[in-house]
């Protein structure tokens, strides 16, 4: 990955060379201190700003500033951790003691677990990291988890409402593995939504480029095809409630954050519940929830050794009741073979056809030059 280092890595007590990073899609927008928090926890605030402030700390090899919001693709240059030691007899920060219950409904979220990783089935609502106004989540409660590999460690996401299957890794060297995977893109993620109307097609690839709306603060995205990074959808219908509601099957091809949500809204179909995305036209009634339809079914990714993880995660209680209230029967979705590829678009088919017709063209006008070739070459 030209130099980077994996993120897993980041934290070695006693570092004393400057370490280069790339940012992965899973952390495309966010504020740079915030990335320090997710991924260096061992890092003051405090010690990054005096980097900033001493040019030492690099984004795309330019001078940075704790509040800069960082793009996938690009490099973070830390330097060494010596550079800029802490105050002598500064007190470490202590990590907040869960309670009994606490520990008790992490563990009760696992649904695989082995040597190098837990898979987590996360209940809606519950945010993955923390934030300003943020303090119960996910990363917190880790603790509940810690063995002799130490405390595990988040290597992807899933948005605050949306459920389903979420993989931390067990060591330092599982995490390396896993980030690797995740952003090499050949782990794969299925994902089950309900959405408002019906589609055209069964089966389709959403392309469109996605980029922050302005005046949002980075917390929505939209369709950009002159400031939008690449991003793809692979869709597939699974049922569908007439005209009024459609069951489907996602695989996100790249990873931006709200891709899934932001590209059904894009193409008409918001998901059921999804205010931010589709407005009010993102809710169904006749007693279905107004929670968020969006669930991470399915995981699968290469283990550090040997084998595959491949893990399913039940859906939350008020997706599944919506299946019902809409008569879906819930085996429908697992049916579907994971490594089917969309049908192309008429469109595409015709791109195709064009660039087949201009070789065949080409390959005729050599074979006349040719031939003019060896007639002259006769004639002389």
């Amino acid at each position: 990955m030209g130099g980077t280092r994996a993120l897993a890595f980041a934290n070695r007590p006693g570092v004393s060379e400057a370490r280069t990073f790339t940012v992965s899609d899973d952390d495309d927008g966010i504020r740079l201190d915030r990335w320090f928090k997710r991924h260096m926890p061992d890092v003051s605030f405090n010690l990054v700003s005096r980097w900033a402030r001493t040019g030492q700390l690099r984004l795309a090899g330019k001078r940075a500033v704790p509040g800069d919001r960082i793009e996938a693709g690009q490099e973070i240059r830390v330097p060494p951790q010596e550079a800029a030691p802490a105050r002598a007899g500064r007190p470490q920060r202590k990590r907040e003691t869960l309670t009994a219950d606490e520990e008790q409904f992490v563990r009760d979220m696992v649904i695989y677990d082995d040597a190098n990783a837990f898979v987590l089935n996360k209940p809606p609502g519950l945010a993955t990291q923390g934030g300003t106004k943020t303090t119960q989540h996910l990363d917190r409660l880790l603790d509940g988890l810690a063995g002799e590999a130490g405390r595990p460690k988040l290597v992807h996401r899933l948005d605050k409402d949306t459920s389903g299957a979420l993989l931390v890794a067990r060591s330092a060297r599982a995490a390396g593995h896993f980030a690797k995977a995740f952003s090499g893109r050949t782990a794969r993620k299925v994902y089950w939504a309900l959405v408002v109307g019906m589609p055209d097609t069964d089966q389709g690839v959403i392309d469109a480029p996605l980029a922050k709306q302005p005046g949002t603060g980075g917390e929505k995205m939209h369709i950009s095809e002159e400031h939008g990074l690449p991003a793809k959808t692979r869709w597939r219908l699974v049922d569908r409630a007439g005209n009024r509601a459609a069951w489907v099957e996602l695989q996100p091809l790249t990873g931006r954050t709200h891709q899934l949500r932001a590209h059904m809204a894009a193409i008409g179909h918001p998901i059921v519940g999804d205010a931010k995305y589709g407005g009010p036209e993102a809710f169904l009634t006749g007693g279905i929830s107004r929670k968020l339809h969006l669930h991470a079914r399915r995981i699968r990714i290469d283990a550090p050794d040997d084998g595959t993880i491949d893990v399913t995660a039940e859906l939350p209680a008020h997706f599944a009741e919506s299946l019902a209230t809409l008569g879906f029967d819930p085996l429908a979705g697992d049916s579907l073979p994971l490594e089917q590829k969309a049908a192309a678009s008429p469109e595409a088919k015709q791109r195709k056809v064009a660039a087949a017709a201009k070789a065949r063209r080409r390959e005729r006008r050599g074979e006349r030059r040719a031939r003019g070739s060896q007639a002259r070459t006769k004639r002389r």
